[in-house]
């Protein structure tokens, strides 16, 4: 068996964090979910901008578009919403298998909406409309907008992928969001039970911007600590309304960006039932090489705790680190939207 299929046992879901024309038209995408049980895949600006950089295949649609739509951003889509859709079909028998709770596609509204609620869910709505599949997710950024939005994009029964979480008030804001969203779906008399979400928590971010601050004795450990106190946390929330599914948490920024430490330690530290690791191409590769599964969220919580109290004694507040963070994150996400839309002008 697959390493990386072991992992599904402890009941947690991997997805690919990457999306090309390249994976689909060579089958590797398709490989994967046989051979490896890649149940799901998210996508954002950067991913796109290096998919369309470099993968040739796009070339000759590119220029066929570029005749007919001349707005960027409406001809972004139109390259790239087919990719999407062909991965939400290569993916509906996941979808089917689990009943609506795997198999799911992400696309991102444009981060030039980070802000603006009532742009979100408009673009939320066109986008789910565009791409048409019931294993689809609409990505929305966990701003004080975005919270906003993902209520009301919940009520419309969309799925939704809440993204660039940091700080555990961020996330609870998320998860209230969320809740409201059903409930006021409920209380229109529609069905809920369909309906579909995941809550982004980036993870090695946090070591990456706090290890330089941090004692040798937490270095590489306050993100995955944050990550285990959440799932603890997670685990305690009260049942959504009306038989819906609750909220999953998601694992992303899960790939090392720091050599000295075990290039898979974002998964292997990371596995609970209920949850979702989305992972980048190499970070597939290395698991599928040497990752071992076990299950590990529910594991060391006394350790966690001493983590977070050590932490708190340095002096340094998650809130206000997920706060720099997220306007970090939306940062860059505009940067390769930017470049993105001047790769297709």
């Amino acid at each position: 068996m697959s390493r990386l299929k072991e992992i599904a046992r402890f009941g947690q879901q991997i997805w690919l964090d990457n999306l090309t024309r390249q994976l689909l038209e060579r089958g590797t995408l398709a490989h994967w979910i046989a051979e490896d049980g890649i149940a799901g895949v998210t996508s954002n600006p950067a991913i796109f901008h290096n998919a369309i950089k470099s993968d040739p295949g796009y070339r000759n649609d590119l220029a066929r578009i570029k005749r007919d739509i001349p707005q960027p951003e409406m001809r972004f889509e139109a390259l790239v919403l087919p990719d999407i859709r062909r991965a939400c079909d290569l993916l509906r028998p996941v979808h089917d298998t689990f009943r609506g709770q795997a198999g799911f596609v992400s696309f991102e509204v444009s981060p030039g909406l980070a802000h603006d609620a009532a742009g979100t869910i408009a673009a939320a709505r066109r986008l789910w409309q565009a791409i048409d599949r019931p294993n689809a997710m609409i990505k929305i950024p966990a701003t004080p907008a975005g919270m906003e939005a993902i209520t009301e994009v919940i009520a419309a029964g969309i799925n939704v992928n809440a993204t660039l979480i940091f700080g555990p008030t961020q996330l609870a804001a998320v998860q209230a969001a969320h809740h409201k969203g059903l409930e006021k779906r409920a209380a229109q008399g529609e069905s809920v039970r369909e309906i579909a979400s995941v809550a982004s928590v980036f993870i090695s971010r946090i070591d990456t911007l706090l290890d330089p601050r941090l004692p040798p004795e937490l270095r590489g450990k306050v993100a995955i600590a944050s990550a285990r106190d959440a799932y603890a946390r997670w685990r305690d929330l009260p049942p959504p309304p009306r038989g819906a599914m609750p909220q999953k948490l998601l694992w992303a920024s899960t790939s090392g960006k720091n050599p000295a430490y075990r290039d898979v330690l974002y998964v292997e530290e990371l596995i609970g039932s209920d949850t979702v690791n989305t992972v980048p191409d190499a970070t597939l590769a290395a698991f599928r090489d040497h990752g071992v599964a076990t299950a590990s969220l529910v594991a060391h919580s006394g350790e966690t705790q001493t983590i977070l109290k050590d932490l708190r004694a340095t002096g340094i507040d998650l809130d206000r680190v997920g706060e720099t963070l997220l306007f970090a994150g939306l940062e860059q996400f505009e940067e390769s939207f930017a470049s993105l839309l001047e790769l297709v002008n």
